[in-house]
């Protein structure tokens, strides 16, 4: 194996390692966001038992759940992330070849920005086809609120798999991907694109200030889950159908969902769990900075 293939293998590592960690300190608020978003959608919530809010979901969930239930979904997250990165990778440099091939981002500007926007948003939706049934099953894990045995749902993550497929097929597991991916283009858009952009347009963009990289890492963070946030609770709102029948079903299709979900942005299906989305942007503008600083590996989402 030459030094090369065995630097990637280490910083692919590293990075999955820092990954894990990271994902399971943010856990707890993940699940309180999943929750706020689709307890509207659930089965096990009823009207009288939805939480108010978040500091009523926080203090309920280990009261009712236990402690440890605030990791919930956790695991398929840090497995999602080895081939997430793997595809990445592979994709991204070869929609960036398809998109920018002989573009001058400084006389051709706008056809550069498309460009980056077109590649990050494709990379993001070429590796979700892969990945996507892990992401149901911790959404799905995430929002069960059953506190043991025959309280709960599902069992653990292959459960979940498996009940969803001999119940509803791979159809099953799939349902949300649509607007998923309509969702991780803009999200992706915005995350690489408008990054990769506002760098290359820097005087000197390998000796920016750290704490300018920094700004724009967060600033384009926090944006990309603001534009991308309502597609992501559709899509999680989705995901809860897989597995009813008859008139347990709840949306007709993705139309049918944003029309039901009411008050757009400003209801508390979509504050509460907006703002704890921006808390955790932190983390993941870090990552994207620490992605152009030191270049651990070609993509670190």
């Amino acid at each position: 194996m030459s030094e090369t293939a065995i630097s990637f293998a280490k910083d692919f590592l590293a990075g999955g390692i820092a990954a894990a960690i990271s994902k399971t300190a943010v856990a707890p608020i993940e699940r309180v966001k999943l929750l706020l978003q689709v307890q509207h959608a659930s089965k096990q919530i009823t009207a009288a038992t939805q939480y108010k809010g978040i500091m009523d979901c926080v203090v309920r969930i280990p009261k009712e759940q236990g402690f440890l239930s605030f990791w919930r979904g956790n695991l398929a997250n840090v497995i999602r992330y080895f081939p997430t990165q793997a595809l990445n990778f592979a994709f991204k440099d070869k929609y960036k070849k398809i998109f920018l091939d002989g573009v001058d981002k400084r006389t051709q500007f706008w056809r550069y920005f498309a460009g980056n926007l077109a590649s990050g948003g494709a990379a993001g939706a070429t590796s979700l086809c892969f990945v996507y049934p892990l992401d149901f099953a911790r959404t799905r894990l995430a929002a069960d609120v059953g506190k043991s045995g025959q309280g709960r749902e599902f069992k653990g993550l292959g459960d979940c798999l498996v009940k969803i497929f001999r119940s509803d097929g791979l159809k099953g597991l799939y349902q949300g991907f649509n607007v998923s991916v309509q969702g991780i283009i803009i999200y992706r858009a915005a995350y690489f694109g408008v990054y990769d952009t506002a760098k290359g347009m820097l005087p000197d963009p390998k000796n920016t200030h750290i704490f300018i990289s920094w700004m724009i890492a967060q600033t384009v963070t926090a944006c990309a889950g603001f534009v991308s946030y309502p597609f992501d609770t559709v899509r999680r709102r989705m995901m809860m159908q897989s597995g009813r029948k008859g008139a347990d079903i709840m949306y007709t299709g993705t139309i049918d969902c944003w029309k039901k979900i009411p008050g757009l942005m400003c209801s508390e299906a979509w504050v509460a769990p907006l703002c704890l989305s921006c808390m955790m942007s932190l983390r993941k503008s870090s990552k994207l900075f620490l992605y152009v600083h030191y270049s651990c590996c070609e993509v670190l989402l």
